[in-house]
């Protein structure tokens, strides 16, 4: 996510919040008081907290003597936008989703619906972009299942090495750690 900030009397100045190091991510939790998986969920809300902790300690970069206290940015002066990554991947789920639908749907109805989606960006060329290069590409077709084969009579189904499984091992090369003896440690 990028934080826009835009002070009252400047320019607006963008922040990429998957920029933040662990050990300043960690200083953003513990002074907001926030695990980071409730920051970075919180940003696609435009929580104010999580935005002006991100925003501070990245200034802090600059301005290393910034204390938290003295960045209090105006309620309206923070917002959140999709970076280039989340863009696509907002807008590719977005179009997968009308190609599910009506296929009377119109190219130009669509682009008008994805407007709001394209102005949350904060390369906004850059996703209208993905959006008419996806549009004029048409909708993807739909994967055709496989033929089925002869159906076999009795099937079992197959499992996977990772698969969990109830049935009991009858091989003695491989013990269950039911079956198998405990290990000791050496002093």
């Amino acid at each position: 996510m990028i934080i826009v900030y835009t002070p009252a009397d400047g320019e607006p100045e963008h922040y990429d919040a998957s920029s933040l190091k662990v050990s300043e991510a960690s200083i953003v939790s513990r002074t907001i008081d926030m695990k980071w998986a409730e920051i970075s969920e919180s940003l696609q809300g435009d929580d104010i907290d999580a935005m002006r902790g991100i925003v501070w300690v990245l200034k802090k970069r600059t301005q290393p003597a910034l204390r938290f206290g003295e960045f209090d940015p105006g309620v309206n002066e923070m917002t959140t936008r999709f970076d280039k990554d989340e863009a696509v991947r907002v807008i590719e789920n977005a179009l997968a989703v009308v190609d599910e639908q009506d296929e009377d749907v119109t190219p130009e109805a669509v682009r008008r619906a994805l407007n709001g989606l394209v102005e949350a960006c904060a390369d906004r060329e850059h996703a209208q972009a993905l959006v008419d290069a996806r549009l004029a590409a048409g909708p993807k077709e739909p994967a055709e299942p496989a033929e089925p084969s002869e159906p076999e009579a009795t099937s079992a189904p197959s499992e996977t090495p990772t698969s969990p499984s109830s049935a009991t091992s009858t091989s003695d090369s491989s013990p269950t750690s039911a079956t198998s003896p405990l290990a000791t440690s050496t002093p």
